[in-house]
């Protein structure tokens, strides 16, 4: 269990996390504000508190595993990585320009430290399954993190993975579901409405756990009580703000992938450094 001075740390990095999101998105260039920063903490407490991933050996076989499968949200596993030292400030505000490398969804061809190509949503979890059994099939004791959106839970795919995972017990894996309750073109009860998504995925046979998504103290609970295999993946549902901490921003759906002005863009750092 974490202790407070870890809580205050990880807290501490996700408010980065969330200023080098604006950073990589910059001024007059569409960028996915809204998911990036509704995920900075949960991001903040895997790759800071969680996960064996070493920055100096990307390579390392027994890492844990990490795949961002709401692909537009990205801008804040970039700005992880660079919080890690493996990039510059200087290549986080390259993003999505023409051979940069870090795209405007995850290429891990192009991005070293990632371990997949996501972004057409319902694919990721597939993914994190597949290398999930591969370590099991290796012996390797290793973690496999995979974040899942919101109106992602829309594609049949998802519910595929969920049903495999737990046919074939995969207790390696752990679904995390920022679930901010919009996606691209509006409310998700609007769009395409999923509900009772804690209750469906207790029903396919996954362990569940409800979170708020945005308490570092519940986050990190949740994350070691995966340490308890049971043979059953879990489910993590975080409830979190599409937007957090940017106050044009919070529960705006307009925001999902939206130019930042000269005037937004101060409002947003000036909103992320009171909370330093």
């Amino acid at each position: 269990m974490a202790d407070q001075e870890t809580i205050f740390y990880i807290e501490d990095v996700a408010q980065r996390l969330r200023r080098n999101v604006v950073y990589s998105i910059g001024i007059g260039n569409a960028g996915h504000l809204g998911g990036s920063m509704s995920i900075s903490d949960v991001v903040a407490a895997l790759y800071f508190y969680k996960m064996k991933f070493d920055p100096k050996d990307l390579e390392k076989p027994d890492r844990d595993r990490f795949v961002m499968s709401k692909g537009h949200a990205a801008l804040t596993q970039y700005a992880a990585l660079t919080e890690l030292g493996i990039y510059s400030q200087e290549q986080l505000r390259t993003t999505k320009s023409l051979h940069s490398v870090f795209q405007g969804h995850p290429d891990y061809k192009k991005t070293r430290g990632l371990e997949a190509g996501t972004g057409s949503l319902g694919q990721g979890l597939s993914v994190g399954l597949g290398m999930a059994l591969a370590l099991k099939a290796q012996k390797v004791d290793s973690m496999v993190y995979v974040v899942v959106g919101d109106g992602e839970q829309n594609e049949g795919q998802i519910w595929e993975a969920a049903m495999a995972a737990s046919n074939f017990s995969v207790d390696n894996l752990v679904a995390i579901l920022d679930k901010n309750g919009l996606q691209a073109s509006g409310a998700v009860k609007d769009v395409f409405d999923v509900p009772n998504i804690a209750e469906k995925w207790t029903a396919f046979g996954w362990n569940v756990i409800e979170i708020d998504g945005h308490d570092v103290e519940e986050i990190v609970n949740a994350l070691d009580a995966t340490d308890q295999k049971n043979g059953r993946p879990t489910m993590i549902v975080a409830h979190t703000i599409k937007g957090k901490g940017v106050s044009f921003a919070e529960n705006n759906p307009g925001f999902h992938n939206m130019p930042l002005t000269q005037e937004l863009y101060d409002q947003a750092l000036l909103d992320i450094e009171r909370k330093f």
